[in-house]
């Protein structure tokens, strides 16, 4: 692993990390962990994006998270246990591949890190309850309208949500089918809480 491959990564404790793996490079739109598989090791993005998922037998999926550049993925190879969950490329990808005997002796040797990584942990714990708790409690538009509220960001005076998500996209991130998305869609633009330009999603009132 050379500066260069660490030049995007601006937290001291991931570049520590990161240099203790391998570089691996990786298209778009490919799958690199399984749900299922040993955890071995750890993966610090340096360029790029991943979406980390969870599907079942029938090809139904559900995105956990959207990770990039200085975030560490794969980091419960601390335990040895299964992987939760699969992860994709979403665009091209460089990342360090850090061993778990170099995962676990960069906690035991570095207890600032051990922190930070223990804060993420919980962090995605937290997010994971989220998740399932709106699963659980809540219908397809309440699930959609808190993501699009959650992505949302103010330009020009207009708020709009910041990524440019396909609808089958946001039906995988809220656990819905793309044809009832498509319907809560309908409904928000019919009562003017959205707009459509192009792909790009306009908030122009409380989608409530």
């Amino acid at each position: 692993m050379t500066e260069a491959d660490l030049a995007h990564l601006s937290d001291p404790g991931m570049r520590m990390l990161a240099s203790l793996g391998w570089l691996q490079r990786m298209p778009a739109q490919t799958v690199f962990l399984r749900e299922g598989d040993p955890a071995d090791s750890a993966y610090v993005i340096l360029t790029g994006r991943v979406k980390v998922f969870a599907s079942d037998p029938n090809g139904g999926e559900i995105v956990l998270n959207i990770c990039g550049p200085g975030e560490c993925i794969g980091d419960m190879a601390l335990d040895g246990g299964p992987r939760s969950a699969s992860v994709m490329t979403l665009d091209r990808v460089n990342c360090s591949v850090v061993p778990r005997d170099s995962l676990r002796q960069a906690v035991t040797e570095h207890p600032d890190f051990a922190m930070r990584l223990i804060t993420t942990l919980i962090r995605r714990n937290r997010m994971a309850t989220s998740k399932i708790k709106g699963l659980a409690l809540q219908g397809v538009r309440e699930r959609v309208h808190v993501l699009l509220l959650g992505l949302a960001v103010e330009r020009d005076g207009v708020q709009m949500v910041g990524e440019r998500l396909s609808q089958t996209e946001i039906a995988q991130r809220v656990g819905a089918s793309r044809d009832m998305v498509a319907r809560v869609f309908k409904e928000l633009q019919a009562e003017g809480a959205i707009r459509m330009e192009g792909r790009q999603i306009l908030l122009r009132t409380a989608a409530t």
